[in-house]
């Protein structure tokens, strides 16, 4: 299993090319960042920074959309960093929730997702698309890679990831609820005529290293909260008693409301119906030990990568843990295992 990590843009930020560059030393293959341009600096301007300060490890946004940024200028933006620094971006999408509704829009639609995933990919490899009866190429693009991991909790959006994505992102570390998604996802990739391995699948939830568990969940309770946004649209859409597993749904029967100023901050006064519970299932908390057990329990249920949410007041302490011991101590056991087979 491989191992990412997301920021958000706050200022400054050199803090955050100075964690990518901490990351890449500790051993994480991926570095992502947040992308909603009202609530935090612009990404891609910090995405070259990054990049320019190391060497190996792979940088997108988690995630873009295809409503606040036109997909033929995205495309033209991962083209442009891919030629810079040797085909090491990678797009992470979904259809904008706070992006969109900080502005007083919907997100966008699943069909303009899928729209813009195929644009996206295949513009910056360098191949023509139809773009809305115009034929177009990006001509200066030689040899270009881009892999497109798309979002999703609902039925249709966890299809359309099986069909045409090149990796699935989970937010929350769930092993049940992961289990329902990937399910849905395999099936899809399956009925397309795709061999579902080639689907990755990537976890992403707030991963917090301590021994103050109740403290931790302090810092990370804003995460259900985040995650109730999605839950809240899935019941609208489909409706109580649907197929959504109730670990997903019920605890946001008491919800009322969200603060998009407060979105991804400890202090969001709007979370305060998560309780504990869901905190501690869709999150990473508690010791090294307790962060090595449920990870191991993700890579056995097919997880490609977990994605540390690093958003919390132990910042540096959490990365190193990770790189000192947690990222060690699972590599140990996929090696051994590896010799056993």
């Amino acid at each position: 299993m491989e191992f990412g990590v997301t920021f958000q843009t706050d200022p400054p930020a050199k803090r955050v090319i100075e964690l990518t560059r901490r990351a890449e030393e500790h051993g994480f293959t991926h570095a992502w960042t947040f992308d909603s341009h009202i609530l935090w600096e612009e990404p891609y301007v910090i995405h070259s920074q990054m990049l320019a300060a190391t060497e190996r490890i792979m940088v997108g946004p988690f995630v873009t959309n295809p409503a606040t940024r036109d997909p033929s200028v995205t495309a033209s933006v991962f083209a442009t960093l891919n030629e810079m620094f040797g085909n090491r971006t990678i797009c992470g999408i979904g259809r904008g929730d706070s992006a969109q509704r900080v502005l007083g829009r919907k997100p966008a639609t699943l069909g303009q997702v899928e729209r813009a995933m195929h644009v996206i990919r295949e513009l910056a490899e360098g191949r023509e698309v139809d773009y809305d009866g115009t034929k177009v190429r990006i001509p200066w693009v030689k040899d270009g890679r881009l892999e497109v991991w798309m979002a999703g909790y609902g039925p249709k959006a966890l299809s359309l990831i099986g069909r045409k994505a090149d990796g699935f992102i989970l937010q929350l570390a769930d092993p049940v609820i992961l289990e329902w998604t990937k399910k849905r996802v395999h099936d899809a990739a399956r009925e397309a005529g795709r061999d579902p391995r080639e689907v990755k699948i990537c976890v992403a939830a707030p991963a917090y290293v301590g021994d103050d568990l109740a403290h931790q969940r302090e810092q990370c309770r804003w995460f259900g909260g985040m995650v109730g946004n999605h839950v809240a649209d899935l019941v609208a859409r489909y409706g109580e008693g649907s197929e959504i597993p109730t670990a997903l749904t019920d605890y946001i029967k008491a919800r009322e409301g969200y603060d998009y100023s407060h979105h991804g901050k400890a202090d969001n006064p709007t979370t305060e119906f998560v309780p504990d519970d869901i905190v501690d299932r869709f999150c990473v908390l508690g010791t090294v030990e307790d962060h090595i057990a449920k990870l191991r329990t993700l890579e056995e249920l097919g997880v490609d990568q977990f994605n540390v949410y690093l958003m919390h007041d132990a910042m540096g302490e959490t990365l190193d843990a990770y790189g000192e011991e947690i990222i060690p101590a699972l590599s140990r056991t996929a090696r051994s295992e590896g010799s056993q087979r």
